[in-house]
């Protein structure tokens, strides 16, 4: 089930990113980028690696000089495959050789470097060691954008994710709720998510009754009962993209006031969504979302921010938070995910993942906001 995955991106693809990489840390004074296996090796140059990543598997990007990819002699042939293979220079180290002086005889030694933020501690202190005089930046805090505004490729990846997690959703509206387990339905819900075409779920999410406050809530044995409020919250990757959407339904036939706070969150995510266009920071959308809840008397009770965006991974920058002030840009995609959270009685999320357009924006999953009453 689910539709074909699509194309590879082409090694020109994965050129232009790395050679944007490395312009724009030039432009900030930065010698060069070092990316270890984790997202941002992957979308840079579509390599990764099958071997365990305790050896060094290396990228430098400079402003300077072709693309490096340093890898273990017995991966060689995997990274010469991989799908922007034609964009890097391939050079190897073999075992008992020293891989750092090998990463060294690639750097500066007095460079100032930006480093992926899945780089493994021991093979940054190696590099330390090897290279005492460089030094060394996350990579999200100098770059944090990097991988913010996506291609239409990009776009249609996230847009079939956000399409096959909608359909998962509308099918687990018929399933018995009602006297399963938090943890049974979590798990249908991701062997649905599969059926669908997702390559991995990264988290479902299923709070019942008080557990639906908890926005981080881990699903477990409680029994779902007639009365509950379920919230429903699920990402993970298709084709390399990722969703992540959330909504919140009802066994059986929800109070007046569950249906108010339910109504609450939905008139916040339309707030939210109607403040997304170019030039509009991250802080505003949030506070769009957050006037309303506060409005509506549950100041404190809302998420403690309004999104993130959404890419090669399921969180990632823009984050729509209070005190971001960057502002969003056509081809940005993120998720708008307001909530109240009730302690010990329960919550309501709607999230969807959103685009930012030209004019304004424009939402990628597009399944129902109502409140879904199941059995």
């Amino acid at each position: 089930m689910g539709d074909a995955a699509p194309g590879a991106f082409t090694d020109e693809v994965y050129a232009a990113r790395m050679d944007r990489t490395a312009y724009q840390a030039a432009a900030l004074g930065l010698a060069g980028v070092l990316v270890t296996p984790g997202p941002d090796l992957v979308w840079l140059c579509g390599y990764r690696p099958t071997a365990p990543i305790e050896r060094l598997t290396l990228l430098v990007l400079t402003a300077t000089s072709q693309p490096r990819l340093l890898v273990p002699a017995l991966d060689r042939p995997t990274a010469e495959a991989s799908p922007g293979a034609g964009a890097v220079r391939v050079s190897d180290w073999w075992e008992g050789q020293d891989a750092y002086a090998a990463a060294a005889g690639l750097l500066r030694p007095h460079g100032r470097y930006a480093v992926s933020d899945a780089t493994w501690a021991l093979h940054l202190l190696c590099l330390q060691a090897s290279l005492p005089l460089a030094t060394y930046q996350p990579l999200s805090v100098v770059l944090p954008m990097r991988r913010a505004v996506k291609d239409e490729q990009e776009m249609a990846r996230l847009t079939a994710a956000a399409a096959a997690a909608d359909t998962a959703y509308e099918e687990v509206l018929g399933l018995r709720f009602g006297g399963r387990s938090e943890r049974e339905l979590a798990a249908d819900l991701a062997g649905l998510l599969r059926a669908h075409g997702h390559s991995r779920v990264d988290f479902t999410v299923v709070g019942a009754g008080p557990h639906a406050a908890d926005p981080h809530h881990r699903p477990g044995d409680r029994v779902i009962g007639d009365g509950d409020m379920v919230v429903l919250d699920f990402g993970g990757l298709k084709d390399g993209y990722g969703f992540d959407i959330a909504r919140t339904v009802h066994v059986g036939a929800p109070t007046d006031e569950e249906r108010r706070v339910h109504e609450t969150v939905r008139a916040a995510q339309r707030a939210a969504f109607g403040a997304v266009r170019p030039g509009v920071s991250c802080q505003e959308v949030d506070r769009a979302a957050r006037a309303v809840i506060e409005e509506a008397g549950h100041a404190g009770h809302g998420a403690r921010r309004t999104g993130h965006g959404v890419g090669v991974t399921t969180h990632e920058p823009p984050y729509l938070v209070e005190g971001e002030e960057q502002p969003l840009e056509p081809g940005m995609c993120f998720s708008l995910e307001p909530g109240i959270h009730l302690p010990d009685r329960f919550g309501v999320r709607i999230e969807d993942v959103v685009t930012c357009t030209e004019d304004g924006g424009r939402r990628l999953n597009t399944t129902s906001h109502e409140l879904a009453i199941v059995r």
